[in-house]
């Protein structure tokens, strides 16, 4: 697939192993169906026992030709009473098979009464004479269908991001004020680099413009703190924590921590205009992070933003 992200790869792959992963019942049901067209009460017999055996179907239900249900909803608990006459014809998951796509399954959506993401499975339904009698149809629910795929690992491709555009359309009417974190940079940058390299923190974002840094520690990753300016000037502060060695997932060389925070400084001062407002690293996926005063937002791997010149950000 032309230009496919890793993440549509792997979303792709997890819905073919699907797709082939229910093929053989949804045909074995539908065979049986086609059979007993005639009578709704056989359908739902044969249904009821599929889902007996069915380890994380939601619902089945057999429509018509014309896509009106011909059985009541078979779910888990039993018979959904009223459904019978349900007109599916317009449900965007029946569009493919009107149009005489054997099976398929559909793209993940939402669904109407639980407001769950949701997936429905559709077969084709033939007689003795290859002709299409109706649709065997199977609903699930995502978060309980099996993951067969590959873990999904975000990519660290160079990533720019277009913020908000009245930002930008008032960005040379702008000018950046000198902050308290600018005023003491060169401590707050020695700091930080010593809480990465012997006090357990993996991810640090530094908002240059308020002052402030947000935090992120091997020994506490699901909590983040937030230190203020005094406390990112106050070497003390070294002693409320434990040492601990640097992080040993972490793929970013130790000595190039400050070498990026160094082009943190150098992208925040550059310009009076056009300036780094807040700028993020984290030692374990080796990703940048950057936003600037027109609201644009970059993400890179940290060798990549190391190898950019200021004409890269700035041009000539």
């Amino acid at each position: 697939m032309l230009n496919e992200t890793r993440l549509q790869k792997t979303v792709r792959n997890q819905r073919q192993a699907l797709k082939d992963l229910l093929y053989e019942s949804m045909t074995e049901v539908a065979d049986a169906c086609a059979r007993r067209m005639d009578d709704h009460e056989a359908l739902e017999t044969i249904l009821a026992d599929e889902m007996a055996k069915a380890a994380y179907c939601k619902y089945l239900w057999v429509l018509d030709k014309h896509g009106r249900q011909l059985t009541e909803t078979v779910t888990r608990k039993g018979i959904k009473e009223g459904t019978i006459g349900r007109d599916r014809i317009a449900r965007p998951y029946l569009q493919r098979a009107l149009k005489g796509e054997d099976y398929y399954l559909s793209e993940a959506y939402i669904s109407r009464n639980r407001k769950r993401p949701s997936l429905t499975a559709v077969k084709l339904i033939h007689d003795e004479d290859d002709q299409v009698v109706g649709y065997l149809g199977a609903d699930f629910d995502l978060r309980e269908l099996p993951h067969t795929a590959e873990q999904y690992e975000a990519e660290k491709n160079w990533l720019q991001v277009k913020g908000d555009p009245a930002i930008r359309g008032s960005l040379f009417t702008q000018q950046r004020v000198e902050s308290a974190m600018d005023a003491k940079i060169d401590d707050v940058l020695s700091l930080l680099e010593e809480m990465i390299l012997a006090l357990g923190v993996f991810h640090a974002k530094l908002h240059f413009s308020s002052s402030r840094a947000t935090l992120w520690r091997v020994d506490d990753p699901y909590s983040y703190q937030i230190l203020n300016i005094d406390e990112l000037t106050d070497p003390d502060i070294i002693l409320a924590y434990h040492h601990q060695d640097y992080f040993d997932k972490a793929i970013v060389e130790p000595e190039k921590i400050s070498r990026i925070f160094q082009q943190f400084k150098t992208l925040r001062f550059a310009d009076e205009t056009i300036y780094l407002r807040a700028g993020s690293l984290n030692v374990v996926n080796g990703m940048v992070g950057l936003n600037f005063s027109c609201d644009g937002s970059h993400y890179m791997d940290y060798n990549e933003f190391l190898d950019k010149d200021m004409t890269f950000w700035f041009g000539s």
